[in-house]
Formats: structure tokens, sequence, C-alpha cells
């Protein structure tokens, strides 16, 4: 009669739980971009921020976010190389005189380019 040796299983279970559990973040395939936007008008050299494993506002400080990058001059912005998950999007720019900002969440999915306005207001 065989004998099973449990001690080869657990390498498998724990290179799964490892893979499984990684969490949001950069080392991934998906990306996320689209335009900064106050109503419908496009806000250019905008700063976006991204919180990886968030939901809701993290806050309205940058120090409360993970990674930015400013929007060129059409307010396209861009991350790329993200795990999938939860991440919350914020803006802020400025429309004539006037500061606006604003955030967005979204959920990304594995090996996919997501298109998503950030809406600021004032």
């Amino acid at each position: 009669m065989l004998k099973f040796n449990f001690r080869y299983l657990l390498i498998p279970v724990f290179l799964i739980l490892l893979i499984g559990c990684r969490k949001e973040g950069t080392g991934g395939k998906s990306a996320v971009s689209g335009t900064v936007m106050h109503h419908e008008k496009i806000i250019p050299n905008a700063v976006v921020y991204i919180k990886y494993g968030a939901k809701e506002l993290p806050g309205t400080e940058g120090s409360s976010y993970d990674a930015s990058t400013t929007a060129d001059a059409n307010g396209h912005y861009e991350f790329k190389d993200l795990r999938k998950g939860d991440y919350f999007l914020y803006g802020i720019g400025i429309d004539g005189q006037e500061i606006v900002k604003g955030g967005i969440s979204i959920n990304l999915k594995y090996n996919k380019e997501k298109s998503v306005d950030v809406p600021v207001t004032e």
C-alpha cells in the first residue's frame, strides 16, 4: 500500500496561496488610463493620485496615496503595470482660476486595460 507524504502537498498549496494573495499595487499586467474632466471640460496638467486597495476616498493629501502622475495637455493620465484589485483615483487641477478636485473608485481585472475618466468638481 502506498503512503501519502503530506509534505509534497504543502509546496503547491503554499505557492497557490502566495500567488493568489497578492495585493493591489504594481507588478501586474493591468492598466488604467483616461481623462481628467470638470463636467464636460478637459483639465490639462492635473495631478492624478492612485491608492492601492481602496474603495473610498483615503484623503485629499498627496501623502495619502501610493503613486501619482501628471496628466498631459489633453488631460490624459495613465497608470501601468498594476495588479488586479481595487483602486481609488483622485485628481486635482485648475479650471480657469478655480481649483477642481475629485475622485472615483475602480476595480481592475487581471491583464486588462480600463479607461476611466476622473471627475473633478469645485
